[in-house]
């Protein structure tokens, strides 16, 4: 009888170590491979879905897209490849007399060079009716040519007749000529 218990024990310890390599060497890493599988696969659900959502966003990226480029066309033809300055600051005279301002001055400052585009600074004064120096400020945006303008200084005059004095000072640019700079 001893025996048979010998042998009941020796099979009960086998089939434990048995049990014991299946599950360390066998279930254990299988359960870590499908954890990572399961990562895996909802990390591809999530990258597929922002796919999806993004590219419903792209017709409207496109558009932007297109916009800027137009953009940019328009923003680098408004800056003339050569310094037309006396013509320009003759157009700006004649948008004055247009509009019926006094008292007109435009002074250019001294030119500033860059390697891409020079400016030219300019302060120009005048007096009129506010709504006429606002239609001045309307015809510049529409000229063909950039102009920033960095500063503006409207003044009532004194005996409160209507009329303002303007005081702007504006950059105006050009492309510099290549190996300038």
């Amino acid at each position: 009888m001893f025996f048979r218990e010998r042998q009941q024990i020796t099979i009960c310890v086998v089939a434990g170590v048995i049990v014991c390599i299946f599950v360390l060497f066998w279930y254990l890493p299988l359960c870590k491979r499908m954890k990572a599988v399961k990562q895996a696969k909802a990390a591809q659900t999530l990258a597929i879905a922002k796919g999806v959502a993004d590219s419903k966003h792209l017709p409207l990226i496109k558009e932007q897209l297109e916009k800027l480029r137009t953009r940019l066309g328009n923003y680098e033809a408004n800056i003339p490849g050569h310094n037309t300055f006396g013509g320009f600051l003759g157009r700006i005279t004649d948008l004055m007399n247009e509009n019926n301002l006094k008292e007109q001055e435009i002074t250019p400052g001294e030119q500033v060079k860059a390697d891409k585009f020079n400016c030219i600074p300019v302060s120009m004064r005048c007096k009129g009716e506010l709504a006429q120096i606002f239609k001045l400020y309307r015809q510049l945006q529409t000229l063909d040519r950039l102009i920033r303008i960095e500063q503006v200084k409207l003044t009532n005059d004194s005996n409160y007749n209507g009329q303002m004095s303007m005081e702007t000072k504006a950059v105006i640019y050009y492309r510099a000529k290549v190996g300038q700079g």
